[in-house]
């Protein structure tokens, strides 16, 4: 068994060549959120749910972006309470929130590879 029931992975990818990136949505700023609110609905810690930063995802374009593992579902975010939808919907009920939901054909081409 996974040490965390929930991974949630926000990209915080900053691009110094001026094209889309997940920082551009406020990437740190939803990550502090996250964090907030998931200790604040006690979803964090072991056998929970563990919200990190992360490098790209190759989701520039559709960005910002965040990974919820186990079930490698891919979402994007306009404010707080998309996030809070998503914790809410996924994490707590075990539903996955169609409408912020990235397809898995949504790349960026010329993302870094890592």
């Amino acid at each position: 068994m996974s040490h965390y029931k929930h991974h949630l992975f926000f990209c915080t990818n900053r691009r110094d060549n001026g094209k889309k990136c997940c920082s551009d949505g406020n990437a740190e700023g939803m990550l502090a959120y996250a964090k907030k609110r998931a200790r604040e609905l006690h979803l964090n810690g072991p056998g929970k749910a563990r919200v990190n930063a992360s490098g790209c995802m190759e989701r520039c374009a559709v960005g910002p972006a965040i990974a919820v593992y186990p079930e490698g579902v891919f979402y994007t975010y306009k404010s707080e309470s998309d996030i809070e939808e998503i914790l809410t919907e996924h994490v707590i009920r075990g539903r996955i929130v169609d409408r912020l939901r990235i397809a898995d054909g949504d790349i960026l081409p010329d993302a870094p590879s890592v």
